[in-house]
């Protein structure tokens, strides 16, 4: 069975630089992983922090499962990320810097079933950096179509 779980957060190339990418694992319980399985999560507004040494993923959004019994999980409770310690340590001395945070890119299952995060290391960019990207994206879609038309 293929399962072509990937959700993307669509808003995290405009607003930031990507600088670095990581793909973590996930700590998850029954139900919550059922509903990823079934496509009802969203990472659009979810964030990432550092405590205690570990790495924690913010208001991502798992719906409820609907075929539960009485035990649900919390829909935006923080979830564990699970990267090994070098990958926490060059997060961390990164993220002190000012202007440097952990987005969430994409969530996807890999081959084994597991739901796994693209998190990367970001900077945020100003107004005229995003209005760059904008004139960028629709270059390149210009250029795409006059290269369709001309084979």
């Amino acid at each position: 069975m293929q399962n072509t779980v990937n959700i993307k957060n669509k808003r995290a190339k405009f607003e930031y630089t990507i600088l670095d990418t990581f793909v973590a694992g996930i700590q998850l319980g029954g139900t919550e992983i059922k509903s990823i399985r079934l496509g009802k999560a969203s990472i659009a507004e979810a964030f990432c922090v550092i405590e205690n040494n570990e790495v924690f993923i913010r208001n991502m959004f798992i719906n409820e499962y609907s075929n539960a019994s009485f035990y649900q999980h919390k829909p935006k409770a923080d979830r564990k990320l699970l990267l090994n310690r070098q990958e926490i340590n060059k997060l961390a001395k990164k993220v002190e810097t000012k202007g440097f945070t952990i987005v969430p890119l994409r969530m996807f299952i890999n081959e084994k079933g597991l739901a796994k995060l693209e998190i990367a290391l970001a900077q945020g960019k100003n107004i005229h950096d995003k209005r760059q990207t904008l004139k960028d994206k629709d270059d390149k879609r210009a250029l795409d179509r006059v290269m369709k038309n001309y084979k």
